[in-house]
Parts: C-alpha cells; sequence; structure tokens
C-alpha cells in the first residue's frame, strides 16, 4: 500500500495455532508487538479470526484509503528506477536465522531485527506523488519485480 501511495488506516490479522504455538508467553508476545507497531504506524486493530491447527499461520490484510493511488504499469521510457533501504538485509537475517550464515553479535542484531521489523517508508506516501510515473514493492525481488 505504501508503495501505492496510500496509507494503511486498519488491519484484520486472524492466526491459526495449536496450544503450543498459542500459548499465553506467545500469545503476549504478540499482543506487545501488534501494539507497538500500532502506535509506531497510527493503525487499527479492526478484528479478525482465530482457528485450530498443527501448523502456525497468520493472515493479515491492511485497509487503507485514497483518491489517487501510484499504479504498477505506468513506467515511461528512461524514467529512473529508486529503491528505498539496503536489499538483502532481511534475505541475510533470515538466513542467520537458519544457521547459514555466522556473524557477530552486532551483525545478527542488525540483520535479525531487519527480518523481524522491515522499517515501512511511511514518509514516503506523500512523496511519491511528486515524482513516480509509476511503483512497486520489490519483495519477489528486484529483477523479478523490474
Amino acid at each position: 500500500m505504501i508503495c501505492k501511495g496510500v496509507k494503511p488506516k486498519y488491519y484484520f490479522i486472524s492466526g491459526s495455532g495449536n496450544k503450543n504455538s498459542f500459548s499465553k508467553k506467545n500469545l503476549k508476545k504478540i499482543s506487545i508487538s501488534l501494539s507497538e507497531e500500532q502506535k509506531k504506524y497510527d493503525i487499527k486493530l479492526c478484528g479478525g479470526d482465530t482457528t485450530f491447527s498443527n501448523k502456525l499461520s497468520f493472515t493479515i490484510i491492511v485497509v487503507g484509503f485514497s483518491k489517487k493511488i501510484i499504479y504498477r504499469n505506468k513506467a515511461k521510457v528512461k524514467d529512473d528506477i529508486y529503491v528505498t533501504g539496503n536489499l538483502g538485509d532481511s534475505f541475510i537475517g533470515l538466513q542467520i536465522l537458519k544457521k547459514k550464515i555466522k556473524v557477530n553479535k552486532k551483525q545478527y542484531n542488525y540483520f535479525t531485527n531487519k527480518f523481524y521489523k522491515p522499517n515501512l517508508q511511511f514518509s514516503l506516501i506523500t512523496k511519491l506523488f511528486k515524482f513516480s510515473n509509476s511503483s512497486i514493492d520489490i519483495s519477489d525481488g528486484l529483477i523479478s519485480d523490474l
């Protein structure tokens, strides 16, 4: 939504899990984390659902409103290409957590935080309209999404 120039306002979260994954301790951690993110980004939880499952999963739906958006298919020849943040930080964090990469404590903290707590570029929401013909998140990777 951010790359479309739309500020998220509300979200719904549904989770599936069992007694182990939805223990009081884990639910408290999830609740604290969601509360921190809600305050940080001024977004409101509006509902959701929980179901029993042997596999843990979450589905999050985010809702926002805008009178205009930036489409993903309006790029023009000779447009510049910009990215925000450091590409690959979250991926490296995941590789560290999977124990595929060994790093020092400072690097461990930096990259795992990039994986667990990505920095959403809310400040770009209004600025994008000034210079963007087209915009897309690159969650599938820069080359794939280009």
